[in-house]
């Protein structure tokens, strides 16, 4: 009689449970949702619905593995879903779909492999995230492209960079060193000479580069040998075609400062930028940073022009420097119109590189243990309490005196005068050397 009783019990027990299925699979909206796991490890759901399986009440269950009711509705229903035959069919399945919905298809990822190959061979020779979007774009102006980071992505799982990312530390604004170019009211332009290269065959050349601080406005002449003469000459015609900036910096070379074995001699290349109102600045000797946008320059243009091709003679890399040129110009065109204005060529100027000097030098310079710093040939005793510090000297031939300012990296806005009187100073009337 009492097996009987246990028999019918147990009839109507898998009766429930296979009503509550089938109202499930009916009802998907109506069944109930285990909004907390209760910390369920897959082998406890996997008991769980074995105990069901057997006949057992929900409810039973539910007491059994200390869980709510809704917990064993929930894994019911999903093993009425899914056939649950093993411990694993009852981990946890990931959130979302299994791929991403923005992921980059493979097709654009091709194109841009292609566009980076592509780019190799092209005048400027960039083929990096931002001019492989430009491209692309170019190509397509409607097409939804990746950003630049997501193109980065796409290169480096490729396979295809050959470098590491350089670390960047804070730095000053550009032309900290001076007021008015670091507030973006005055532009400057850096010069500097590239030596020790040949053309096969032994022809020796040497480069004069040019690039503008805040406008990227590029320049490259190859001479066979770079004088004072071929300089002159290319800084008239940059500045005729492009126009005047407020200062011109270089490095202290004889180039452009002179003769270092005399005193008080100020160069050909000085007396140009003075009669034309450019202010000459001359970097620190063995400091890094001032002169990184030329450096920088020069390394771009021994490798996108130098180091690409085999040329033949001087006339062909003149072409290929001159092709580089104008594409940089035509890539930074945006940023050159939003530099500073430069002022117009005079039309009635007339170089004379005997004239006494007019205007303002300014030489940047670190002061000795002492407090000095060497300005023309001459030792100036700057300030005492100043040692091994960098300073700004400005040479006035108008007011005959030089003034020194204090120079700091950890504070770049802040220039005190470091000398409370003027130190006086008349330039000897000698020709230009």
């Amino acid at each position: 009689m009492a097996s009987s009783v246990e028999r019918r019990r147990s009839e109507a027990t898998a009766e429930r449970n296979a009503r509550s299925q089938k109202l499930a699979a009916r009802f998907p909206l109506l069944q109930p949702v285990c909004c907390v796991d209760e910390n369920l490890t897959s082998r406890k759901r996997f008991a769980l619905l074995q105990a069901v399986e057997t006949g057992a009440s929900l409810r039973s269950v539910a007491r059994r593995f200390h869980v709510s009711l809704a917990t064993v509705q929930h894994w019911v229903a999903r093993a009425a879903k899914t056939p649950v035959h093993i411990v694993e069919d009852c981990a946890d399945r990931l959130r979302g779909p299994k791929s991403p919905s923005n992921r980059t298809s493979s097709i654009l990822e091709r194109q841009i492999l292609v566009a980076r190959e592509e780019l190799k061979l092209s005048a400027l020779g960039e083929i990096g995230a931002r001019a492989i979007r430009a491209e692309l774009q170019k190509q397509d102006p409607h097409t939804s492209l990746p950003c630049l980071r997501t193109i980065g992505r796409i290169l480096q799982r490729s396979g295809v960079l050959d470098g590491q990312a350089r670390c960047r530390r804070p730095a000053p604004r550009p032309g900290w060193y001076l007021p008015l170019v670091a507030e973006r009211q005055a532009e400057l332009d850096s010069f500097d000479g590239v030596e020790g290269l040949a053309i096969t065959g032994g022809l020796r050349v040497e480069v004069f580069n040019a690039i503008s601080l805040l406008g990227g406005l590029p320049g490259s002449w190859p001479h066979l040998v770079l004088r004072t003469d071929s300089v002159l000459a290319d800084l008239i015609a940059h500045w005729q075609l492009h126009g005047l900036p407020r200062y011109a910096q270089f490095d202290n070379d004889t180039l452009f400062q002179g003769a270092h074995q005399y005193t008080d001699a100020v160069g050909r290349v000085m007396r140009l930028c003075l009669q034309l109102g450019v202010i000459p600045v001359f970097a620190p000797p063995r400091e890094l940073g001032f002169q990184a946008a030329i450096e920088n320059y020069n390394g771009r243009w021994q490798a996108k022009v130098w180091h690409r091709f085999a040329h033949r003679d001087l006339a062909q890399l003149q072409a290929r420097s001159a092709a580089y040129v104008s594409a940089l110009c035509m890539r930074s065109a945006q940023r050159i119109e939003r530099a500073p204005p430069r002022l117009p060529w005079p039309n009635t100027f007339c170089f004379q590189p005997k004239a006494p000097p007019q205007g303002e030098l300014i030489y940047l310079r670190r002061t000795d243990a002492s407090g000095n710093a060497l300005i023309l040939g001459h030792k100036f005793l700057v300030d005492p309490a100043w040692p091994l510090r960098l300073v700004r000297a400005e040479v006035s031939f108008t007011r005959n005196c030089i003034e020194f300012y204090a120079l700091r990296r950890r504070d770049p806005d802040h220039h005190p005068l470091l000398h409370p009187t003027l130190t006086s100073f008349l330039l000897p009337q000698i020709n230009a050397l």
